[in-house]
């Protein structure tokens, strides 16, 4: 028996519900399995993505707005088309600008998400 979790082959961005994952910001889980997770996280002006760190590996591309992001001590303002890598366990957070929207894809899975669902 496997223990590989797995999302749909396709997903429709319009049949996945949107989690409220902080004040002012919305997530959706996109496609999945143990090794990898796209997730689409919507923020409004002056949302914060508190500062936090975790063990998987991410990178983030900026679909829309901007964001002053803080990563492992440095600041530095992304707008659209930018995008930015976390490693591993280094501290992070960001303060949305302008409203966007957060492209994230983590490596392995964010089983702890998946909990929240």
């Amino acid at each position: 028996m496997s223990n590989t979790i797995q999302s749909q082959i396709y997903q429709d961005g319009a049949a996945i519900p949107w989690e409220d994952a902080a004040p002012g910001i919305q997530r959706q889980m996109l496609g999945y399995d143990n090794s990898v997770m796209l997730v689409k996280v919507k923020f409004e002006k002056g949302a914060v993505g508190d500062m936090h760190q975790h063990p998987h590996t991410q990178v983030s591309y900026v679909e829309s707005g901007s964001f002053e992001l803080t990563i492992g001590g440095e600041k530095k303002v992304l707008r659209t088309g930018d995008g930015y890598f976390v490693p591993s366990n280094v501290l992070h957070g960001c303060v949305c600008l302008e409203p966007g929207v957060l492209i994230d894809v983590f490596t392995p899975h964010r089983a702890d998400f998946l909990a929240k669902k």
